[in-house]
């Protein structure tokens, strides 16, 4: 490339839109361009040879011969008029040889409208920081996580102690039982809660995509992907938490890989050949039994002993009857919240309905009870009647539970019920045709429906 000539360097140092000074290591000016006469009543030309001190007293120039750092974006007033200065040390060889000063924003009214938009932005920034925040806070955080027994205690007491380090978190516990609120609110409580919290549902993706789901991939890498790239989950997940749920469904091809990226903490894309450096903290979690699957050959071993690192066990709903009431009536509230109704009372019947019944759904079955009975409960109660009938003619599902004595009426009343409405549905609910299936009067088949809330 060919140098300057004497003409354009002359001429780029000398405009109109920019003041610029260079000083020696002595604090001598060496330049000052001609701009700097329209402020000061001294020419360029006698400037030259003299202490900046002697010719410019407001400057603090001389300041980075003695730092050696750059100061940029402070104020200075020169003619009446506000300026943004840069100022840089010239080194050579490691030594500071002078340094070069340049005033920049020569109208006031560009900086006034650059800061006001950046507060703009900073505010937005925070209201937007500020509302995530709050919604993690109500969704996922320790105290939301409704139940006070003893298991539920312990498994929110190791959580917290996990939350305080970086080690890997496995949360085992039957579908339904919370395992992903537990997973938020260790991540909200630990210090990368500031960063990404990236949920992978390892049994949701297809095979043939999950390594470059996970991993990414380069432009072009492959028919059908996207043309700029594509980052994966774990570099989405820098510097935040990864969240692998049902990690028991992770192909073995992949596990290799993730064994990989555990160990050496980076990944590299598909059709690439730079590995990149990552920073996260991995939780995951499962329903199904590892070790079963570690005997079946569907789980690595050395995998298994990286992710295992602290156990979180979350118990099944039906193993603590006693914090259904407190679930229930929380679920029940969250769901009549944006709602002006009141929250209806529950039946001493129906509320230990449910706690006998054997949830295998967990609390998302729990959920889907409770929005029901809010739907057909009359008088701000809701009775044994509004439950589903599974439920209502439940027996304790677990053996470490002994069973509810009930008394004789009780039974013959059920078993009465469910005879009644089985005749109804294999009679297409014609009323007639069910009471001479059962053998008694239409009259005393309508008795029994409305004795029963069938009517």
């Amino acid at each position: 490339m060919n140098r300057l000539s004497d003409d354009l360097l002359s001429t780029m140092l000398n405009n109109p839109y920019e003041l610029i000074i260079i000083i020696d290591r002595y604090g001598k000016v060496q330049f000052l361009s001609s701009a700097y006469e329209k402020y000061y009543p001294v020419s360029a030309a006698t400037a030259r040879g003299k202490y900046l001190s002697d010719v410019l007293p407001e400057s603090e120039l001389t300041r980075v011969l003695d730092t050696g750092k750059a100061e940029i974006g402070d104020f200075i007033t020169i003619g009446g008029e506000n300026w943004i200065t840069a100022k840089i040390p010239l080194k050579k060889n490691g030594r500071i040889i002078g340094a070069v000063g340049k005033l920049l924003f020569t109208d006031p009214t560009q900086v006034k409208n650059l800061y006001r938009h950046i507060e703009i932005l900073e505010k937005n920034l925070n209201h937007y920081k500020d509302e995530l925040s709050q919604l993690y806070d109500i969704r996922y955080s320790f105290s939301k996580i409704i139940g006070d027994s003893s298991s539920l205690r312990d498994a929110k007491a190791l959580s917290r102690l996990a939350a305080e380090n970086d080690s890997p978190v496995l949360i085992t516990g039957e579908s339904g039982t919370g395992k992903e609120l537990f997973a938020h609110a260790i991540h909200r409580s630990c210090n990368r809660r500031q960063q990404n919290f990236v949920r992978v549902n390892c049994a949701a993706i297809p095979k043939e995509l999950f390594e470059a789901e996970m991993f990414g991939y380069e432009p072009g890498a492959f028919t059908g992907a996207n043309p700029k790239g594509k980052p994966g989950k774990f570099e989405v997940a820098d510097k935040g938490t990864i969240f692998l749920d049902e990690i028991g469904d992770m192909p073995l091809k992949m596990q290799v890989k993730l064994m990989r990226v555990l160990q050496e903490k980076e990944v590299e894309r598909i059709g690439g050949n730079k590995p990149r450096q990552i920073d996260f903290r991995i939780v995951s979690a499962t329903n199904q039994d590892l070790e079963e699957l570690i005997n079946k050959r569907l789980f690595r071993l050395d995998l298994y002993y990286r992710l295992n690192v602290i156990n979180i066990h979350l118990p099944a709903l039906r193993d603590i009857p006693e914090d259904i009431p407190p679930i229930f009536r929380h679920i029940i509230e969250k769901l009549l919240s944006d709602d002006k109704r009141p929250v209806p009372a529950l039946a001493p019947e129906a509320l230990a309905t449910l706690q006998r019944y054997g949830w295998p759904g967990n609390v998302r079955e729990l959920g889907n009870v409770a929005e029901r009975a809010i739907i057909i409960h009359k008088n701000n109660r809701i009775e044994l009647k509004d439950l589903p009938i599974p439920i209502q003619d439940a027996i304790p599902a677990s053996k470490s539970h002994p069973p509810v004595l009930t008394s004789l009426k009780t039974i013959m009343e059920n078993t009465e019920r469910k005879t009644i409405i089985q005749a109804l549905k294999q009679t297409n609910d014609n009323k007639i045709k069910a009471s001479q299936l059962l053998g008694i009067h239409r009259t005393g088949l309508y008795q029994k429906m409305k004795k029963y809330n069938m009517v």
